[in-house]
């Protein structure tokens, strides 16, 4: 028989931490994601941790299970926070293409806690409210469930792959980062035309725009073709003959 499942109330401590806290989920995850800010995925263990919260590492335990169930609370708080202050308006489009921006700028506002969890599939409530989210906007349009079920599928996982790019390249050392920023100007632009035509004739614009994320002009790309998709289906509901 499973260990029955204590709720936080009954796990919290009585006591305040040395640091003056009393212990919660939630102060946990605040604290693990800005331990990870500072010093990345292997910087976060339990020892450090519990220093940095004032308390027992072994107290953690009466609130997440072990450092990976903590790591799929910290996913869920990143993508559950997309939803804070977005509300649909009954534009289907426009309320996936901000719902989408919001996914992407909660994962890249922490990169190195993205690059952590951007994979994982948490379960949790955060988690489950952002899909409830975006099947309701797709479903409330019109698109079939099948359908809602394929968009839905691209739609998320084009968010959170987008992220984990983004936020890998956000995470690397300041010097290495710029440093592939700069070969866009450094290598690609001094591209010989007799050997590389195509480069040397688009190195401008190359050089403006791969060191900005392509996830609006993709995440453009999906939407146009899901309304184009929608338009094809409603023309032909509408000239389904009655009964059929």
């Amino acid at each position: 028989m499973g260990k029955q499942v204590v709720p936080e109330s009954a796990r919290r401590r009585r006591r305040p931490t040395k640091n003056g806290a009393v212990l919660s989920e939630r102060l946990i995850v605040e604290t693990a994601l800005r331990m990870l800010a500072e010093h990345g995925g292997q910087g976060l263990t339990a020892r450090r941790l519990g220093l940095a919260l004032g308390a027992d590492p072994s107290t953690l335990y009466r609130y997440f299970a072990g450092m990976d169930e903590l790591t799929l609370a910290i996913g869920a708080e990143l993508v559950g926070r997309a939803l804070d202050g977005w509300r649909p308006t009954g534009d289907w489009r426009a309320d996936l293409r901000r719902l989408g921006l919001r996914i992407h700028g909660a994962y890249l506002a922490h990169p190195q806690a993205a690059v952590l969890t951007a994979s994982r599939v948490t379960g949790r409530e955060q988690e489950t409210a952002v899909d409830e989210a975006i099947l309701a906007v797709l479903r409330t349009a019109g698109f079939p469930d099948p359908d809602a079920v394929r968009i839905y599928h691209a739609f998320i996982d084009q968010s959170l792959a987008f992220a984990a790019l983004d936020a890998a390249s956000l995470a690397l050392p300041a010097a290495a980062r710029e440093a592939d920023e700069h070969k866009w100007e450094s290598t690609y632009a001094r591209l010989s035309a007799a050997s590389h035509p195509n480069i040397a004739a688009t190195a401008g614009l190359l050089a403006a725009r791969m060191n900005h994320s392509a996830y609006p002009a993709a995440l453009d790309m999906l939407l146009d073709s899901a309304a184009g998709q929608l338009g094809r289906a409603t023309g032909r509901e509408a000239t389904r003959p009655s009964g059929a």
